[in-house]
C-alpha cells in the first residue's frame, strides 16, 4: 500500500514523521510524496498556537476532500488536545503526540478494513522515552535525532506540557548508537532535537546533564557536524561551555528561547531567568565561540505588555545582536493561565509591533552576515534553488553558490556578498 505525509510544526515533529515513514517501510509499504493518490495519508499537527490549530484543520479538510477513499489518519499535539474536534472533521483514525508504533498499527488495520486499538493516551502520564528509528527515507543530509520529549516548565502562554507531558530523555547509549547508525547512513549533519533538550537526563539516574549527551554524541561521530535544538538560557553556564568547547564538529550556532526583553513580562509567561541571566548566556557563548550565531525567539504583544515594555524589548535584542531572530504575535491558547490575563491586545496592536519587530531582525541579521563577508565557510550543500546550489554554514547562515553535483556535499566557499536570505560565495 502506499502512504503519504504532511508535517507541521517543530523539529520533533519532523523527526517523529521520518520514524513513522521508516516503520511503514520496513513493513513493506511505500511513502509517496503528499498529494499523489494513495491509501493512507497522515498528518502529524502542531498546537504551539491557535494558527497552527487553524493549519492543521485546513489541511486535514483538504486531505479529506481530495483523497476521499483514502484512509485520513491524525496524530501530532493538535490531536492530542482536541480529538473530538479532529474526528469531526472526518479522520478515520486520531493519534496524539506519542505511542507512534501503535499509530502507525492503527493506520494499517484500519486501511486494510480492520479494526484497531486506539492509539491515544493521557501525555501527562507518560514516563518512558519512546524508542523510534532515526533517519529518513530521502536525502541523505541533515538528520533529526530525538533526544528528548515532554516539558515540566509551564509557561503561561504554553500547552505544550499538556500536550507532550512530563519529560523523558533518551539513555545516553541509545542516542550515541543512533548517531552512529545515521553515519553509516551516509548523513554529514546531525541535530539534537526534542520538546525541551536543556532538560535532558532529568528523569535518568544520575541525572546527567546536556553537556554530558552532545560531547558523548560529538565523540561518537567526529566526522559530522552536531547542531543543537533550542536551548534554555539557564544551561549556558561556564561549565557547560568548557565541555562542549573542545569538539570541532560542533556547530557554532545556538539557539537561546528569549520570549521577552522585559523582565516584567518574562515574569507573566512564567520564565525562569530574567534579562540579565540571559544576556550573561549570550556573552559566554561569544566568549567561548568567537563568531557564533545566536538566535532567538521573541513573542511580542503578550498581554499587558505596554508601549514601555515593548520598547524595553526592542533595546534589549538589539543590545544582544542575533543572528537571526524568529518573530511571533501572541496567540491566544484556551486551557492556559495567559488566556485568562487582563490586557488581551488587538491584532493592530500585534502588527504593528511585529512589523517592527522583524524590522529590527533583519537589521540585525544583515549586521551578522556583513561579518562574513571576505570569509572561508565550510558549506554542506542541500539542493538546487535556480542557478545555485545552496546549504548552510555551520553557524546556519545559508549559502548560495555555482556548481554541479554538490548535493551531501561538504565544500569550502569563499563569501563574497549578500543574496537573498543569505550570503553567495564562490566554492574553494
Amino acid at each position: 500500500m502506499k502512504f503519504s505525509f504532511y508535517t507541521l510544526g517543530c523539529k520533533t515533529n519532523q523527526y517523529e514523521t521520518q520514524a513513522m515513514e521508516q516503520l511503514l517501510a520496513a513493513a513493506g509499504h511505500e511513502v509517496v510524496p503528499f498529494g499523489e493518490p494513495c491509501d493512507g495519508i497522515v498528518v502529524n499537527t502542531c498546537s504551539v498556537t491557535a494558527v497552527a490549530d487553524k493549519k492543521a484543520r485546513a489541511v486535514i479538510r483538504r486531505c479529506r476532500a481530495e483523497q476521499p477513499a483514502a484512509v485520513l489518519a491524525v496524530c501530532g499535539c493538535y490531536s492530542q488536545r482536541a480529538a473530538q474536534e479532529v474526528r469531526a472533521l472526518g479522520a478515520d483514525v486520531v493519534g496524539g503526540s506519542g505511542r507512534r508504533e501503535a499509530f502507525v498499527t492503527a493506520l494499517l488495520a484500519a486501511a486494510q478494513g480492520r479494526e484497531a486499538e486506539s492509539p491515544l493516551d493521557c501525555a501527562l502520564r507518560r514516563r518512558e522515552f519512546e524508542r523510534l528509528p532515526a533517519g529518513a527515507l530521502g536525502s541523505r543530509t541533515r538528520a533529526m535525532l530525538k533526544v528528548q520529549d515532554g516539558c515540566v516548565n509551564f509557561c503561561t502562554y504554553c500547552i505544550i506540557p499538556y500536550t507532550r507531558g512530563p519529560v523523558r530523555s533518551a539513555p545516553l547509549d541509545l542516542a550515541v548508537r543512533q548517531a552512529r547508525e545515521l553515519a553509516q547512513q551516509g548523513y554529514r549533519e546531525i541535530v539534537l532535537t526534542g520538546i525541551e533538550i536543556a532538560s535532558w537526563g532529568a528523569d535518568l539516574p544520575g541525572k546527567p546533564e546536556i553537556g554530558e549527551l552532545i560531547a558523548a554524541v560529538c565523540r561518537a561521530v567526529p566526522a559530522l557536524r552536531i547542531r543543537l535544538g533550542s536551548l534554555e538560557p539557564r544551561v549556558i553556564t561556564p561549565e557547560f561551555c568548557e565541555k562542549i568547547a573542545e569538539f570541532p564538529n560542533l556547530c557554532p550556532q545556538f539557539h537561546l528561547s528569549m520570549q521577552s526583553g522585559c523582565d516584567a513580562v518574562l515574569r507573566r509567561m512564567g520564565r525562569r531567568y530574567d534579562t540579565a541571566r540571559f544576556l550573561c548566556s549570550v556573552t559566554l557563548l561569544r566568549e567561548r565561540f568567537p563568531g557564533c550565531a545566536v538566535t532567538t525567539d521573541w513573542i511580542v504583544a503578550f498581554p499587558g505588555e505596554s508601549e514601555e515594555e515593548f520598547a524595553e524589548s526592542l533595546a534589549f535584542v538589539q543590545r544582544c545582536g542575533f543572528s537571526a531572530m524568529h518573530v511571533f504575535p501572541y496567540s491566544r491558547r484556551p486551557g492556559t493561565p495567559a488566556d485568562r490575563l487582563p490586557g488581551q491586545l488587538g491584532n493592530a496592536v500585534k502588527e504593528a509591533r511585529s512589523r517592527q519587530a522583524i524590522a529590527v531582525a533583519q537589521h540585525m541579521s544583515e549586521a551578522y552576515r556583513r561579518t562574513l563577508l571576505g570569509t572561508v565557510q565550510q558549506v554542506l550543500f542541500e539542493e538546487r534553488e535556480g542557478e545555485f546550489f545552496t546549504g548552510h554554514a555551520p553557524n546556519y547562515v545559508r549559502c548560495y553558490a555555482r556548481g554541479e553535483g554538490l548535493h551531501n556535499e561538504l565544500r569550502p566557499v569563499r563569501v563574497r556578498d549578500f543574496y537573498k536570505d543569505g550570503v553567495i560565495g564562490d566554492i574553494m
